[in-house]
């Protein structure tokens, strides 16, 4: 990062090719849509281009990012909530419902359908801490939040994916016994 810093664009090549994966998991796991995902990927990257000057040396870089893609996810729905609102008159005249936000297309992969009855502050706190591999410090830097928000979140988190889980495994062994 210092080295992007200073200029040295091989060095944001290798920093775009190695957190770029880390990154678009992240949008994509927020976002039915993945040409969705590709234009935060691109937004983060044009964000992150013109505030390098802001990344501390010493810090730990991740958090950084993580923070800059969460802020350019926020601004995207809070630019679809305002879309959708002047756009709801149009559709009330056309009966040409679009699909909600939320809605995901064909079958996801089945972490993301796992993922999908948290909350969205759950389901980021959990993809940062066990997806990218994040510490509690960082993941904490990255949202904002203190340590024990982060922790009560994750906590939380693990509650409802044991609940969902347990269901499941409930469905199984009835439809086993049926068959």
């Amino acid at each position: 990062m210092a080295r992007y810093q200073e200029g040295d664009f091989a060095a944001a090549t290798a920093l775009i090719d190695r957190i770029s994966p880390q990154l678009y998991r992240f949008f994509v796991g927020q976002f039915a849509s993945r040409p969705d995902a590709d234009d935060l990927l691109q937004e983060t990257w044009l964000r992150i281009h013109r505030v390098r000057h802001t990344y501390r040396l010493g810090e730990p870089v991740l958090p950084w990012f993580y923070a800059i893609a969460r802020h350019v996810r926020v601004d995207h729905y809070r630019k679809a909530v305002r879309t959708t609102a002047r756009e709801q008159r149009l559709e009330e005249m056309s009966q040409l419902a679009a699909p909600a936000l939320g809605e995901t297309g064909k079958g996801d992969d089945d972490l993301e359908a796992l993922l999908a009855p948290l909350s969205e502050s759950q389901r980021e706190v959990i993809e940062m801490l066990k997806v990218a591999g994040m510490s509690l410090e960082e993941v904490a830097r990255a949202t904002s939040a203190s340590v024990g928000s982060v922790k009560q979140k994750a906590h939380r988190a693990y509650e409802k994916l044991r609940e969902r889980m347990s269901a499941m495994r409930l469905r199984k062994g009835q439809s086993g016994e049926k068959s």
